[in-house]
């Protein structure tokens, strides 16, 4: 069931929608709310409109979603083939027998 939930982004009061547990909710709006304050430090005294740092935020978010995918999509990869290899040497072992 979802239910209204009020979080706290970049200074803006948002009422978000959600059947996901408040806490949660919670936690994705702070880390959206950090990701922004970075960008804003980063910027280094010059001013960007909210949403133009906004947009900034999303993309390295958006960034770091691709290069996790990447990474899981290596991992599992490496694993397939470690296990390929270990059931044809465990092939050899029992035929050996």
């Amino acid at each position: 069931m979802k239910r209204s939930i009020a979080v706290k982004i970049a200074g803006q009061q948002l009422t978000i929608k959600s059947d996901a547990e408040e806490a949660y909710v919670h936690s994705l709006a702070g880390l959206v709310d950090d990701k922004i304050r970075e960008v804003q430090r980063g910027a280094q005294g010059r001013t960007a409109p909210v949403h133009a740092v906004a947009m900034l935020a999303a993309l390295q978010i958006a960034d770091e979603l691709v290069r996790e995918r990447e990474r899981r999509a290596t991992l599992r990869r490496r694993v397939r083939e470690k296990t390929q290899h270990l059931r044809q040497f465990l092939r050899r072992e029992v035929s050996q027998r």
